[in-house]
């Protein structure tokens, strides 16, 4: 790994609005772009806006449709990788997806694994883990819900990644109209992410990059209006180092769209991986057989 500086955008995925999120999104990687960022994290389904009703018919082809194509060009134009969520179609199936490119065009797609809640109505869950090497650095996705399986960022790990971008469209909880309502949402997701990933880090000795959508997408005619189904994600941006120390996060207090920039250091991984108990080195797979039963 080299030195890299990455932005992670915090930003609403609007039901059935492409383009107006692809506008964001473009305004957004200029904005990151002229930060010096040289890899850009959105959240997940952030084209499409996540469990859409039409999302059947939304769905585009990776990498030839018009969207990702969008993608390709943002990247070349500015210079930098992008990852950002959109629904895949493929032979009449759909695929919750999160795709990368680079200033050379399209690199690689990784689907997610484990569907949560209503996503099951939506997509089919993905079969494949990849790792990418953008040169600079080696880095995976672990989608939302991927990464409440440990066994997901581990194997990207174990196949080579030094950095973990996990996107998220997660709903976590709902807030009403009120400051003091939608502030506390804020400061759920911010203690959940606090929580939840910096054992994925450390246990992995990984950069990890978590960002959530922020802010109501639409309403869902199927679910009642304050329905914690309905697509409302209470934002939610951190960067946290090899050693599960949080390095770089976005304000916690309230819902509202961001652009969080870290320069990710080599000698901080190496540090990491240089431990007596570094987990990747001190595994006995032999023991594990239980994992995939």
């Amino acid at each position: 790994m080299q030195e890299l500086r990455i932005a992670a955008v915090t930003m609403n995925g609007l039901l059935g609005e492409a383009r107006r999120n692809l506008e964001s999104i473009a305004r957004w990687t200029g904005a990151a772009a002229d930060a010096g960022a040289e890899l850009v994290l959105f959240p997940e389904l952030v084209v499409h806006g996540h469990c859409d009703p039409r999302t059947w018919y939304n769905a585009e082809l990776v990498p030839d449709g018009p969207s990702t194509q969008e993608l390709c060009r943002l990247a070349e134009r500015h210079g930098l990788f992008l990852c950002a969520g959109l629904s895949e179609k493929e032979s009449d199936i759909v695929y919750n997806t999160q795709v990368l490119v680079g200033p050379k065009g399209f690199v690689g797609v990784q689907r997610k694994i484990h569907l949560s809640r209503d996503e099951v109505l939506y997509y089919t869950g993905g079969t494949e883990i990849s790792v990418f090497d953008i040169g600079k650095c080696r880095v995976g996705v672990s989608i939302c819900y991927d990464n409440w399986s440990p066994e997901v960022p581990r194997i990207l790990a174990l196949q080579g990644a030094e950095v973990l971008l996990m996107p998220h469209a997660s709903r976590m909880k709902m807030w009403n109209d009120s400051p003091e309502s939608a502030a506390e949402a804020a400061r759920h997701a911010a203690r959940f992410f606090r929580t939840m990933y910096p054992v994925r880090s450390f246990e992995n000795a990984c950069y990890s990059v978590i960002v959530n959508q922020a802010g109501r997408a639409g309403t869902v005619d199927i679910y009642p209006p304050d329905s914690p189904d309905q697509p409302h994600h209470a934002g939610g941006c951190l960067v946290i180092d090899p050693l599960g120390e949080i390095a770089a996060e976005a304000p916690q207090d309230r819902i509202e769209e961001a652009l969080l920039v870290a320069d990710l250091s080599p000698l901080k991984l190496s540090e990491a991986r240089s431990l007596p108990n570094y987990t990747l080195r001190t595994r006995r797979p032999e023991v594990y057989g239980a994992l995939a039963r």
